[in-house]
């Protein structure tokens, strides 16, 4: 395994950083500003429209795309250290229209999309001139175990007819959102795996109901995490993604890749938490010294270092494997940076919290909203449980 960074991804890493130290730092405030003045907090702020003018002039756009071509070309080992930087800002994905939902949806278009799929919803959302979202949980039932699913896909002619409520359907709030990949139960009495489908439904189809906005610990997203109504939506037979009876693979196939993007993005999170508090502990003073004397926030610092190395050799090792060996092959060390990189992450963010003080607690710095979102994201694409779950599952295989 050789971890040392491409010449393309050293190249890409010089003007990430520079754009980032020029551009989208200084923007974060001016993000939040602009959302708060705003009459729909969902719409995007003209100051990300106007940076992602900037990404694309630089050629930072789409680096995560390793499908037919249409993206930058990087491999997952070349896209990781991309992703750590941009995850040090909140709204740096966003910047270079990597940020999910969307990116997991351009990879099941590019992957199982139809041409004509392709054309009509795959091309804008590289473009970034629309914006999509992700319908497979629901209020009702344990999703993280998809087969429980109760939300139905049937046939009626050349139609099929959708119904069901899902929520935490990120970015359905933003007015740029046209398309929802819609999971459910085509054939509820087939086998196990096969029962799902997946289809693509316009946001703006008769039956879709936006019930409410679902903050995250108090914090609202600007995309939104929607509860959506599907009350007898028709759409074409055509719509289908894939074969009917797909969704379930189709699923495995986009939170794989999906849960690599976090991790990678969890350790820039925790990269800035760390620096935050470095910064933090020198400046402050408390008790005749400055906090950075302290034996107690030596330590925070020394095991977050450690931590956050760990996690970055494992993210690597999973990146090289997906590029080497295929998806299925990394899919325990997937599962274990799943965990692991948000565990890290949030343990970083509230030892910084901690350092901070009150103010860590506040909307003055970043670190509360990093807290809510390491945490949530404990949650989100898989609660760390059911990836353990997968862990042991593979390894107790190799002794059976």
């Amino acid at each position: 395994m050789d971890f040392s960074y491409s010449a393309r991804t050293e190249e890409l890493l010089i003007s990430l950083e520079s754009f980032m130290d020029q551009h989208v730092y200084p923007a974060e405030k001016v993000y939040d500003a602009q959302i708060a003045a705003n009459d729909n907090p969902h719409e995007q702020p003209q100051i990300m429209r106007d940076l992602q003018a900037k990404a694309r002039e630089l050629g930072l756009w789409n680096l995560f795309m390793t499908h037919d071509g249409l993206g930058a070309g990087l491999t997952n080992l070349e896209y990781a250290p991309l992703a750590e930087v941009v995850g040090r800002s909140i709204i740096g994905n966003e910047t270079i229209n990597c940020s999910a939902p969307d990116t997991g949806n351009m990879e099941i278009l590019a992957m199982f999309g139809t041409e004509a799929q392709k054309e009509q919803w795959l091309k804008p959302l590289l473009n970034c001139s629309i914006r999509s979202a992700f319908a497979m949980t629901e209020p009702e039932v344990a999703s993280s175990d998809a087969t429980n699913i109760t939300s139905t896909i049937l046939r009626d002619g050349d139609d099929y007819v959708l119904n069901g409520r899902k929520w935490y359907t990120s970015g359905v709030l933003d007015p740029d959102c046209k398309l929802i990949i819609f999971m459910g139960k085509s054939d509820p009495e087939g086998p196990t795996y096969r029962q799902q489908s997946m289809i693509l439904v316009p946001a703006d189809a008769p039956g879709v109901e936006v019930l409410r906005d679902l903050p995250m610990f108090g914090f609202k997203d600007r995309l939104g995490h929607g509860e959506v109504q599907f009350t007898d939506v028709r759409v074409p037979a055509t719509n289908m993604l894939g074969a009917e009876g797909d969704g379930f693979a189709i699923a495995q196939g986009r939170l794989g890749p999906g849960r690599m993007h976090y991790a990678m993005r969890a350790i820039g999170m925790a990269e800035r938490a760390l620096e935050m508090m470095c910064r933090r502990s020198i400046d402050r003073v408390a008790f005749g010294g400055p906090l950075a004397s302290q034996g107690v926030v030596r330590e925070w610092i020394a095991r977050s270092r450690i931590e956050i190395d760990q996690i970055r050799l494992l993210v690597l090792k999973s990146s090289w494997l997906m590029d080497t060996k295929g998806n299925a092959s990394a899919r325990s060390e997937v599962a274990a940076i799943k965990v692991s990189a948000m565990e890290v992450a949030h343990n970083v963010v509230n030892r910084a919290v901690q350092t901070f003080g009150a103010a860590g607690v506040s909307d003055d710095t970043i670190l509360a909203r990093l807290h809510a979102i390491t945490r949530a994201l404990q949650i989100a694409d898989g609660p760390n449980e059911v990836h353990l779950r997968t862990i042991a599952r593979l390894e107790l295989k190799k002794y059976k």
